[in-house]
């Protein structure tokens, strides 16, 4: 399929009504990083641009590729009704807790424990593909307040802090992710 430039009000509904989807970035070195993310942490501004709220994890790649070169693809795939793909591409920014635009770009989402950064992604193309190999499945639910928010709520603050001093200041290949600098 050729590269439309940004969404319209069908690839807008698709998107909605998807519970998990993929992100995609790369530095020009190191590995490519390709992380699923879920729940109720993405929001279309208009049709050039998204934004999605980043929880902490054992790893921090996004945020060090992003500095290192702002490329990242999102990806959607439909596991039921009719199949199809949808990549969406664009220039990234990542949004702080220290930043002045975080409590503005945090508004947006609901208040989730582990909270790390914001990732507002200017769309320079959208591209479908039929889908027919993703299998077709069934969601049961998601993990978030059973799992994810409860171990960093449990943390506070504070510790959650700690954790990212630990797991989550550098990639695996090194790239800083800027958490912490001015």
């Amino acid at each position: 399929m050729p590269l439309g430039k940004k969404l319209n009000g069908t690839l807008r509904s698709f998107i909605e009504r998807q519970p998990v989807f993929f992100v995609a970035t790369a530095a020009e070195t190191g590995r490519v990083n390709l992380s699923p993310k879920g729940a109720d942490t993405l929001r279309i501004l208009d049709d050039n641009r998204i934004m999605w709220l980043n929880l902490s994890g054992s790893g921090n790649e996004t945020a060090g590729h992003i500095r290192a070169c702002n490329r990242m693809t999102l990806m959607f795939c439909a596991f039921t009704g009719d199949a199809l793909i949808l990549r969406v591409y664009g220039q990234a920014s990542v949004i702080h807790p220290r930043d002045d635009g975080w409590a503005d770009a945090l508004a947006a989402f609901p208040d989730l424990a582990g909270s790390r950064q914001v990732f507002d992604m200017i769309i320079d193309g959208v591209q479908t593909s039929c889908g027919t190999g993703v299998p077709v499945m069934e969601l049961d639910h998601q993990r978030l307040h059973e799992e994810l928010t409860p171990f960093y709520a449990d943390m506070g603050p504070d510790g959650v802090k700690d954790y990212w001093r630990r797991k989550n200041v550098e990639t695996i290949d090194g790239f800083p992710t800027g958490l912490f600098e001015d």
